[in-house]
């Protein structure tokens, strides 16, 4: 069975690029307040990678390790 991520109603609409950035931040997010590997992050793992193109998460993991990612987490 196919599983993404649930409803949020943050995102109404089809376009779900903010959805996605949302989602990736949030999981990185819960790990700099958990702690990497944090089981309760997981499902916020799942749900960004099974929205946001592998592409986008890719070079943003890059910014993050190069320290030139604008997010705050």
């Amino acid at each position: 069975q196919l599983k993404t991520t649930p409803f949020d109603p943050r995102f109404p609409q089809t376009n779900q690029a903010k959805h996605c950035y949302t989602r990736y931040n949030e999981f990185h997010k819960c790990q700099a307040e958990n702690g990497e590997g944090a089981e309760e992050c997981e499902p916020l793992a799942k749900f960004y990678r099974s929205i946001c193109p592998t592409e986008w998460t890719e070079k943003w993991n890059e910014e993050r390790e190069e320290g030139t990612w604008p997010g705050r987490y």
